[in-house]
């Protein structure tokens, strides 16, 4: 074995980074009518897009199918080999297969394609080679062919599963775009991620509700508003008026504020000391918009109104964190 340097090891990486962006750069020209082609196909699916692949085409298909599903195209991988015993059956004729050969004539993939053909299923190849089997037989292929492979033996696929991978990217954005799927259609498919909290999770949610609101009415001495804040633990109390309605918030910061100036917190009313016409968020927006609002006025928490200006609740910090929207 030789006995390699640091800078042995730089250089072939910065080589194999190098052979894979020229292997990127020429699929420019080939986002041609074949392309729009494969997108009118899938955009006429009454199905699901299956896309199947043998060895490392299949690991990229896999991706591709995945990425397909999360942005608003039902997708799914299926094994070429698994396919020839008994997965047939996850196909049906509103479906559209992807089939992906570097070659375009895996045996493996190659052996399905008559009953791809006989279910009248359009096929849609990925192939390095355009008079291929696979690209003969589908209605659109889509050339990711490579001058090269990274791998300086030209065997393992570097810069053809590269090339196949990205690709498939830019099918999935153009269905994304062509579908006007949103950030929130995004959110539904991944409920579970922190994307998926901050784009779906509304106030009302996690916000807290009739006796675990921190709130005073109007005169109250300033030591019951203190007592209020301690007790409700959300570093804050709000303000209403006799007939509920919100008039004001004082909060940590104003108690500081307020002991500066040597107030007497027996006998000074709290309506003399609060913050009035402070930010409010409403029950129905986006937890997302009461963190962007406390971030932007550098503020913990936040009473929640309703339309009539009317107290309903109130969120803090700790529980967006809680709720994953941090």
């Amino acid at each position: 074995m030789t006995e390699q340097t640091s800078n042995d090891f730089r250089t072939s990486a910065i080589r194999a980074i190098r052979i894979e962006r020229d292997a990127i750069d020429a699929l420019e020209s080939r986002i041609d009518n074949e392309f729009t082609r494969a997108c009118e196909v899938i955009m006429s699916c009454k199905g699901r897009v299956v896309v199947t692949g043998m060895g490392k085409s299949g690991h990229i298909g896999n991706k591709i199918a995945a990425t397909l599903a999360s942005t608003g195209t039902p997708s799914f991988f299926v094994h070429p080999g698994e396919a020839s015993h008994g997965d047939m059956g996850m196909i049906t004729p509103q479906d559209v297969v992807i089939a992906i050969s570097n070659s375009g004539n895996t045996s493996e993939v190659i052996t399905i394609l008559p009953l791809i053909k006989r279910m009248g299923t359009p096929l849609i190849s990925m192939t390095g080679n355009a008079s291929s089997t696979l690209a003969r037989e589908a209605v659109a292929n889509l050339d990711v062919s490579v001058m090269v492979e990274a791998c300086p033996l030209g065997l393992a696929p570097t810069s053809s599963t590269t090339a196949t991978l990205v690709m498939g990217d830019a099918l999935a954005v153009a269905l994304l775009e062509a579908r006007g799927f949103s950030a929130e259609d995004f959110a539904f498919s991944h409920p579970g991620g922190s994307l998926g909290r901050r784009l779906l999770l509304r106030v009302s949610d996690i916000m807290h509700t009739g006796d675990q609101i921190p709130v005073v009415s109007e005169g109250t001495p300033l030591s019951g508003a203190l007592l209020e804040i301690s007790r409700k633990g959300l570093g804050m109390t709000t303000v209403v008026s006799k007939s509920g309605t919100l008039t004001g918030i004082f909060t940590d910061g104003d108690l500081r504020r307020t002991l500066d100036r040597s107030v007497d917190i027996h006998h000074t009313p709290i309506n003399e000391v609060m913050t009035r016409h402070g930010k409010t968020i409403q029950a129905d927006q986006l937890a997302a918009e009461a963190l962007n609002i406390m971030e932007e006025m550098k503020i913990n928490a936040l009473p929640v109104t309703d339309e009539e200006g009317a107290l309903i609740g109130a969120i803090n910090m700790h529980d967006l964190l809680r709720a994953g929207v941090i």
